[in-house]
């Protein structure tokens, strides 16, 4: 057992991590002042750099290396801006997954390669106004008519909704009751009938668009379909690895706050001396880092033995959870530590914080995913309605 990174996996960070300083961080300014998503401009570094689809196969454009690559990669990026390392977030762990690993060959090959060279950004739609952390509710029909889908409903709380140029919908595909008539679908923002409500503006996550998405007898091809009815195991399956991007753009939250304030207490001096000195601040500063790197090894847990599928709902629901948990608890000792400093705009730690709150909140609150750790204790999951 192994628990450190080999000379390529740490090439590959610190190549980034140079990036992001020195390329994103003027444009991660902007967009937290003006609240607008990253332009393809960005996407095209991105490309360039080949840090879009880092995890997905060669033939389709990707990297073709690991899910902890992806991370490391994922990491460096939202230290900057969660904002600006949404794509990469999308491209590695999100939607592009369930394409990957269940779509046709002819979708794959129709919208893999433009997520991987930056000409377009695709969005997962789950939620909807009745159906959140009881998701097998969603009520959005997709009725198979020959060889189309005519689909009708609404959807919530899509990051990327208005924004994404293409969106993984998950929606009921047969009469079936529950999860057995729930599958997925693929549709192009601008397909007739594809509408979207007032943009929702949240505490954090400025620049990640969020709205209310319409679906109005919208005709897409049969061959949209990426999971057929029956399918929603496979989708949470997929979802499993998102839960690891969710967690990682958590632990960058935190661990950029950390980096910050480290330095800060070594500069800030009250009573003549350098506040670092002072034992109080000391046993912050090590309750912070064992925090990072127990979410760290929890997340790197998760993707490596995942290897090249997709990882357990266990192992990803923990690293979820723990990483939901302490980059609340890092960014609020942060704001502490530096004081009225922390609690200012001028300064980078109010925005980390407001950040790291809504990591808790997307992809799974955290008591649903002690809901899960508890299930893969024991091997069966639990019917909420009983």
């Amino acid at each position: 057992m192994d628990f450190s990174l080999n000379e390529e996996q740490r090439s590959l960070q610190e190549t980034v991590k140079k990036f992001a300083k020195n390329e994103l961080t003027e444009i991660a300014k902007k967009v937290e002042l003006e609240d607008k998503a990253v332009d393809k401009s960005v996407l095209k570094k991105f490309s360039d750099l080949g840090i879009l689809g880092v995890n997905l196969p060669k033939k389709y454009g990707g990297g073709g290396m690991s899910h902890l690559e992806a991370v490391l990669v994922l990491e460096e990026v939202a230290k900057i801006s969660i904002a600006i390392a949404f794509p990469i977030f999308e491209s590695s762990f999100g939607p592009a997954l369930a394409i990957s690993n269940f779509a046709s060959e002819e979708l794959r090959n129709h919208v893999l390669p433009k997520i991987c060279s930056g000409e377009i950004v695709v969005a997962v739609s789950m939620s909807e106004p009745q159906a959140g952390s009881a998701l097998t509710d969603l009520t959005t029909n997709a009725r198979i008519e020959k060889d189309h889908i005519v689909i009708n409903g609404q959807k919530r709380w899509c990051s990327g909704a208005g924004h994404a140029d293409g969106y993984v919908v998950y929606c009921r595909l047969s009469d079936e009751p529950g999860s057995k008539g729930i599958g997925a679908v693929y549709i192009e923002k601008e397909t007739n009938g594809f509408t979207f409500g007032k943009r929702e503006h949240h505490m954090g996550f400025r620049g990640v668009h969020s709205a209310d998405m319409y679906f109005d007898n919208v005709r897409i091809s049969k061959s949209n379909i990426i999971v057929p009815a029956g399918g929603f195991k496979k989708l949470m399956e997929a979802f499993d690895l998102e839960r690891c991007g969710n967690s990682t753009m958590s632990l960058a939250c935190a661990q950029s706050s950390y980096d910050y304030v480290l330095n800060y207490v070594q500069e800030r001096k009250q009573f003549g001396k350098a506040i670092i000195d002072f034992q109080a601040v000391q046993l912050q500063l090590a309750e912070m880092k064992m925090k990072l790197d127990a979410s760290r090894l929890l997340i790197y847990r998760a993707v490596v033995n995942a290897d090249k599928s997709l990882p357990s709902i266990g192992e990803s629901s923990i690293a979820k959870c723990f990483a939901n948990e302490i980059t609340r608890e890092v960014t609020g000792k942060a704001m502490q530590l530096m004081g009225g400093y922390g609690y200012s705009k001028e300064f980078p730690i109010e925005q980390k914080m407001r950040d790291a709150w809504g990591w808790g909140i997307a992809g799974g609150s955290i008591d649903i995913q002690k809901t899960n750790i508890a299930s893969s204790l024991i091997g069966r999951r639990f019917d909420q309605r009983k």
